[in-house]
């Protein structure tokens, strides 16, 4: 099915019966050329481009409950190309162009919003490592606004521009960020994959993974064995216990973020604003509520859920930021597992074991890098060669230390990333 403005007339005014399911379900068959761990953001996108870039059509994706539970769906939802660093800037430069053609290729309306993306500083150092990192984006092609104060409330008039522990001094405008709709975003994949004959197979736990003679032969799950010629790992936060299975310790931690949105509100908020002195970060979503989150829980966890002082952080930076927020009520929190690395930046890489790829460690850039993500994780798999983009997410950087990436400068604790 494709769609369009004819199409959604049409079944507008029929009472909407027309519509056909968006993927098959199909049941696992006995092999496959590769096996994808995962339905997520991250797993389906790489199906997708299997698919589309290279041909490969006979692969499943296997998700443990339904296709975008994880943290594809439990997210702030927001979309940017402003990192510094050589190996992620043009990283998620590569991801932003592809999410600007992402709805024209999927034929499916991801709700991708431009809005634009203020970071804002506080300090003379703030605005220099602010006005340098600016300057790194545009040399890599992207686009970045150095505002001073009142610039800044030029376009956010509703902060709190007085407040006295970290009054307001500037910003860095990034006009190409903005948000997506996040359950769109997979529900995109998934259908874009599935029309070109993947698999996509939901309550199918993987159990173990099959290694014989250092090559990977398929993977064991709760709906029978399945053997592959490639596997890929892509859980997110559940990846160092998905990689036990193939005898793997990976240099990663698991914590939880919480996120928080309120009751829909009239346009009030026209951009992406993060506060990074208080780790706050907030949005208006396109049904009028405030999408907000901050820092993670600090404590290393795979469940789905956060603790109340968390909660009460992230409140307290909203209010200093813009106590305008005060009155409106919060309907929902929810939280992600994040897979936290040393450096903060990810791994896509091949492993020890042949056949066996791993796509991991997003810290807090999973779902911006879910376009890229796929492109060159499905590079990866199909020609046993990094994509240039990502050449520089290797495993081994945590082995031997060369090419680290502490994107932050906050050192090799997992948390602080």
């Amino acid at each position: 099915m494709r769609f369009s403005a004819l199409k959604i007339l049409r079944e507008g005014l029929s009472g909407n019966r027309g519509w056909t399911p968006h993927w098959r379900d199909p049941a696992p068959k006995a092999e496959y050329d590769a096996v994808i761990i995962g339905g997520g953001g991250h797993g389906l996108s790489t199906a997708y481009y299997l698919a589309k870039n290279h041909g490969m059509t006979n692969i499943a994706v296997l998700e443990k409950g339904y296709l975008g539970g994880g943290n594809v769906g439990r997210n702030t939802t927001i979309v940017r190309a402003n990192y510094f660093l050589p190996g992620n800037s043009e990283f998620y430069s590569h991801s932003l162009k592809l999410w600007e053609g992402l709805e024209e290729d999927l034929n499916y309306n991801v709700m991708h919003s431009q809005r634009g993306l203020i970071n804002l500083f506080h300090s003379d150092g703030q605005r220099d490592a602010f006005a340098r990192r600016g300057n790194a984006m545009i040399n890599q092609g992207d686009d970045a606004v150095l505002l001073d104060r009142e610039g800044v409330r030029r376009m956010l008039p509703y902060l709190d521009f007085e407040q006295g522990r970290f009054p307001i001094h500037g910003g860095l405008y990034h006009p190409r960020g903005g948000t997506a709709r996040h359950d769109a975003v997979a529900w995109g994949y998934a259908r874009g994959a599935d029309s070109r004959g993947v698999d996509l197979i939901q309550n199918c736990e993987v159990t173990g993974i099959d290694i014989e003679g250092g090559r990977v032969t398929g993977v064991q799950t709760s709906r029978g064995p399945i053997r592959a010629k490639k596997v890929g790992i892509v859980v997110a936060g559940r990846s160092g216990q998905v990689a036990a299975m193939a005898g793997m310790r990976l240099p990663i931690e698991s914590h939880v973020l919480q996120a928080f949105v309120t009751e829909g509100l009239k346009p009030v908020i026209d951009h992406v604003v993060s506060f990074g002195m208080g780790h706050f970060y907030i949005s208006q979503s396109d049904k009028g509520g405030l999408v907000f989150g901050g820092d993670l829980d600090f404590y290393a966890s795979y469940a789905q859920r956060g603790n109340l002082p968390m909660v009460e952080h992230v409140m307290e930076a909203g209010m200093t930021l813009m106590p305008m927020i005060g009155k409106a009520k919060v309907l929902r929190s929810w939280g992600g597992i994040m897979d936290m690395t040393p450096d903060g930046s990810p791994i896509i890489d091949r492993t020890g074991v042949e056949g066996l790829y791993l796509d991991a460690g997003w810290c807090y850039g999973g779902f911006k890098a879910v376009p890229a993500s796929g492109w060159c994780m499905a590079h990866l798999m199909a020609t046993d060669r990094p994509h240039e983009a990502a050449a520089g997410f290797r495993l081994d950087r945590f082995r031997d230390g060369y090419g680290l990436m502490d994107e932050e400068g906050t050192g090799a604790q997992h948390n602080l990333h």
